[in-house]
């Protein structure tokens, strides 16, 4: 008697979209405490001209410094992008080691400070391609800092990047804009590309962000077709602050991203 049942091909494709459908529901529904927070450009302005920064460290980050070398591979001279860079001191160690630092920030408050923190000397020039915006550039270090809108940054205004370091990006921008943060950010990377990114896991029910939630499973969804995704430190991070958001746990990751091998 012949089966009359699906072909086992066919049986499995019908699975696997099961479970991607059942997975991307699982994933909606993790996002959703935050899915339409938005953070307009002027409240971060209003954050800078009011110092309340408390996301800003006064030190190199502990997890740059532990994964540098994995993030440099044996490389020297490498061109590191900083996406919505504030003045993070990790930029001048960087270009101190040899490096060459781009970083975005659209409040001048952040760029300015930064130079001026580091007591270095820079120049200012407007971007012909991107209306309103400036680059200032060290005069020291290879350091160039673009002030405007990062979505309005792209390959053609300062080429492509070796590394990339996102301690505070990806989970400042708003939850709605990140397949766009995504493609801008792959956009950005060369064939061998090291990009260090650090996310936060923790109850988005219990804090509406900045800074965002950001589970490893969106991580797949937004870079994995195009990029391998490792997992290089997962450690506890709840502190008096995050206490005060509300936040009874808080997990900080740190994931080496690089490019598929064609």
């Amino acid at each position: 008697m012949r089966d009359s049942g699906f072909p086992l091909k066919v049986l499995r494709l019908v699975l696997c979209q099961a479970a991607a459908s059942c997975g991307q529901a699982n994933l909606t529904s993790m996002l959703a405490p935050q899915a339409d927070r938005v953070m307009a450009l002027g409240e971060w302005e209003e954050r800078w001209q009011e110092d309340r920064i408390g996301f800003h460290q006064h030190h190199v980050h502990k997890m740059l410094e532990s994964h540098i070398d994995k993030v440099l591979a044996g490389r020297t001279g490498v061109r590191f992008f900083f996406p919505l860079c504030g003045k993070a001191v990790d930029m001048k160690w960087l270009a101190d080691m040899g490096h060459s630092v781009v970083g975005v920030e659209i409040c001048e408050k952040a760029i300015k400070q930064f130079f001026e923190e580091n007591n270095m000397t820079y120049s200012e020039e407007p971007v012909p391609a991107i209306p309103g915006a400036k680059v200032y550039k060290g005069s020291e270090r290879n350091i160039s800092l673009y002030q405007c809108d990062l979505y309005s940054f792209s390959s053609s205004i300062a080429g492509q990047f070796g590394a990339i370091w996102d301690r505070g990006s990806l989970v400042a921008i708003n939850p709605r804009d990140r397949e766009k943060y995504a493609a801008l950010i792959i956009s950005l990377m060369t064939k061998d590309c090291r990009y260090l990114l650090d996310t936060m896991l923790y109850n988005p029910e219990l804090y509406q962000g900045p800074p965002f939630f950001v589970p490893d499973e969106q991580l797949s969804s937004l870079f994995g077709n195009s990029c391998d995704i490792k997992l290089l430190h997962s450690v506890g991070a709840l502190t008096d602050r995050q206490r005060g958001w509300g936040l009874d746990d808080l997990t900080e990751n740190i994931h080496l991203i690089i490019p598929k091998s064609i």
